[in-house]
């Protein structure tokens, strides 16, 4: 038998190479969102941004499969003639934009926002968020398929509803310079640009396009109709609830390492978008809602993102410029628009691996 001498003697001194180098350490105060060229982004300690882990962590709490949601009632009531055409028609719309809204978010996360983030607790929360936005698009075609609805003209909705066409391409445009080679976070108009498209995205797309819908999709629930379209929805919610927040926090985080990008000119451009972000989704609750149904009107949601648009403007330190009312009251019962940070604490059970959500 071999056997191998042990060159480590009791009390004997390590060699260089067995020391440690302290000078290779990762030092808290050198991480930076973006832009850092002297920390390993693969170091995910020590944490320097807690906010981002705390985010990862909520996000894991909240793990859910579409497929554990029962559509029996939806598809008998689908099949049923106790759906007027109205109704159908803000379904099959809703489906039709989120359907494709999904992959645009989880697409812009892989694509245009990972290889420029230089922090890996920041990482490792957009790799999670990556994977719901997975399972939210699983959602909508096992939604398709439990209806047994034709594919193609919800999954291609996008090329042939004029109002969910403007949006995607609004989207889509603003993540077209952070996808041309050569592009870098590194000049003040770089990071700029990359604001722009981390407010395009979380705040306009996650943060007013998605919330319209939402409250369309979960006033059947309300109404005990389609009640395992409903409760998908509520799930999907919950975790853009985190999406938004971590999007705020990062966009927050980002301007106040690069003070010298948030100018008055900057500020303005962005309130332009957000205001054009707000005419594009109140024509396309003109689209769902040609006529009003179960207590909605189209001119309701112009008040209602109009609203939610003031929000997410004092999220990132702009003035509210709309001062509309909520139409939806009963909303705020379900997530509390002015306290988002504290919506897992106070509105909902966690997940964990239970079947049914229950709201408190």
């Amino acid at each position: 038998m071999l056997e191998f001498e042990d060159t480590k003697k009791n009390g004997s001194t390590p060699s260089s190479n067995e020391q440690t180098d302290t000078s290779k350490r990762v030092h808290v105060s050198e991480k930076r969102l973006i832009n850092c060229n002297t920390v390993d982004v693969n170091q995910l300690m020590p944490l320097k941004y807690k906010w981002a882990w705390e985010h990862y962590l909520n996000g894991c709490a909240n793990h859910w499969m579409p497929t554990e949601v029962s559509m029996a009632k939806d598809i008998e009531l689908w099949k049923s003639a106790d759906l007027s055409a109205d109704e159908r028609l803000v379904i099959m719309r809703n489906l039709g934009f989120f359907s494709t809204a999904e992959s645009l978010v989880g697409n812009n996360i892989v694509l245009a926002i990972f290889k420029h983030v230089t922090n890996p607790e920041v990482r490792q929360y957009l790799l999670r968020q990556s994977f719901e936005e997975a399972i939210h698009t699983h959602t909508f075609h096992y939604i398709v398929e439990s209806l047994a609805l034709d594919q193609g003209e919800v999954f291609n909705m996008y090329n042939e509803v004029n109002s969910i066409h403007s949006k995607d391409d609004f989207e889509m445009k603003i993540t077209e310079d952070i996808l041309k080679e050569g592009f870098s976070t590194a000049t003040k108009e770089g990071t700029q640009k990359f604001l722009e498209n981390l407010i395009g995205y979380y705040i306009i797309m996650e943060g007013i396009f998605f919330y319209s819908g939402f409250v369309m999709i979960l006033s059947f629930l309300r109404q005990n109709k389609m009640t395992g379209i409903g409760e998908q929805f509520q799930y999907i919610l919950r975790d853009e609830t985190v999406h938004l927040n971590f999007g705020i926090d990062l966009i927050n985080g980002i301007k106040e390492e690069n003070a010298e990008v948030w100018t008055p000119e900057f500020q303005a451009h962005i309130i332009e978008l957000i205001k054009q972000g707000v005419e594009l989704e109140y024509n396309y609750a003109k689209d769902c809602l040609p006529k009003g149904i179960l207590g909605l009107t189209a001119p309701m949601f112009r008040d209602y993102v109009q609203y939610i648009a003031d929000r997410r403007l004092e999220r990132i330190g702009l003035k509210p410029i709309y001062k509309s009312k909520n139409p939806f009251p009963w909303m705020s019962e379900t997530i509390d628009l002015g306290k988002e940070k504290n919506f897992f604490e106070t509105r909902v059970n966690e997940y964990q691996s239970a079947a049914n959500l229950v709201w408190n």
